[in-house]
């Protein structure tokens, strides 16, 4: 696991640098038969990972999921990741690969949404309510407050969003461990390795090991909305049908019983 403290740079220069050997994995992955990639926000694992053999069952396309956060997920289809199709945990990275032409414009639409949650350690018993200047530093005391990447991980940068409309921002600063995706941030939480986190709902969901403090406000950030779309280039078939699976009645059952907010088509 890798983690950083405010400001800290090196676990973003860490990932970037591996950025060119994962479309030579993942084309090794292609040439033996699986070529339906899909790239999807951390977030996103639990629910995908049970959709994606129901799809592989009605399709006979079984797609390979590679996580992680939406801006090096970006970057690796930048470089030529081969990539079938994108989900991002925020529209910024996505209108990122629309501007570049690096994806589909016509199978692009927004899919899900979501909440932004305090959590902490399950045998934790804070009793925090979020608000303006609510103390979330003194809570904190010595402990870290987990976060992904305040400047490009979309939870990291809801978080930071938030925290700064609530005026706690420059209390908290100091005591944030910045970790790759905000799976990797709850990791921290429910190894009690920081006294609080702050992830998406539908992650709190899926970790026994922590539990809801207290939900933010939606008027202290951005609209946390996932867009889904075919990358430019995309040679699979079963990538348009990969995208349509995703508003299927199944698939959306479990999308719902994760946490997550659907979007009308």
């Amino acid at each position: 696991m890798r983690v950083c403290l405010r400001g800290a740079k090196a676990p973003l220069c860490v990932l970037f640098a591996g950025l060119l050997l994962l479309p030579q994995a993942v084309a090794a992955q292609t040439a033996s038969g699986d070529k339906l990639i899909v790239f999807a926000a951390a977030s996103m694992q639990t629910a995908l990972d049970a959709i994606a053999p129901l799809f592989a069952k009605e399709s006979g396309a079984q797609p390979r999921i590679s996580y992680g956060s939406s801006a090096i997920l970006a970057k690796q289809i930048e470089q030529g990741a081969p990539a079938e199709v994108f989900i991002s945990a925020d529209v910024k990275w996505m209108d990122d690969l629309e501007a570049k032409k690096l994806i589909v414009p016509v199978t692009r639409r927004n899919l899900l949404g979501n909440s932004l949650v305090l959590v902490e350690p399950a045998d934790q018993q804070a009793a925090l309510k979020i608000g303006p200047g609510f103390d979330l530093a003194g809570a904190t005391g010595d402990g870290k407050l987990a976060v992904c990447t305040v400047e490009s991980c979309p939870a990291g940068i809801y978080a930071k969003e938030a925290l700064q409309k609530l005026g706690v921002w420059d209390g908290v600063a100091p005591k944030l461990a910045q970790a790759a995706n905000v799976r990797a941030a709850l990791s921290l939480v429910a190894r009690g390795e920081a006294k609080f986190g702050i992830v998406y709902g539908t992650d709190a969901k899926a970790e026994p090991k922590v539990k809801v403090v207290d939900v933010f406000p939606e008027a202290t950030h951005s609209p946390i909305v996932y867009p889904v779309a075919v990358v430019a280039g995309a040679t699979d078939p079963s990538a348009a049908a990969f995208v349509a699976f995703l508003s299927s009645p199944g698939a959306v059952k479990i999308l719902k019983d994760q946490g997550f907010t659907i979007i009308a088509p």
